[in-house]
């Protein structure tokens, strides 16, 4: 299993769209990937799982992925992120 903590940083937060990217992203994979906030821990997959993190600008969350292909799916959410989602800021 891999584990990273990553900063929410574009300026809306894990929003409706982020979150809907966020969890496209992880379905591509077959690894199981979860997202931990608070002592939380929720499916990557779902949006609205993600969305009820609340996590807003400069929140730390942790990323877990386990499964085959746990390293690529780690680097695309990690890329994502710190794309801001594809954001204008």
């Amino acid at each position: 299993m891999l584990t990273e903590t990553v900063t929410i940083i574009n300026k809306l937060g894990l929003h409706a769209r982020a979150a809907a990217l966020f969890a496209n992203t992880a379905s591509r994979y077959s690894s199981q990937i979860k997202v931990g906030l608070n002592g939380k821990l929720v499916d990557a997959k779902s949006v609205m799982s993600l969305m009820l993190l609340a996590a807003n600008q400069g929140t730390v969350i942790t990323l877990q992925a386990e499964g085959q292909d746990q390293q690529e799916a780690m680097e695309a959410i990690i890329e994502l992120i710190n794309n801001r989602f594809d954001e204008d800021e």
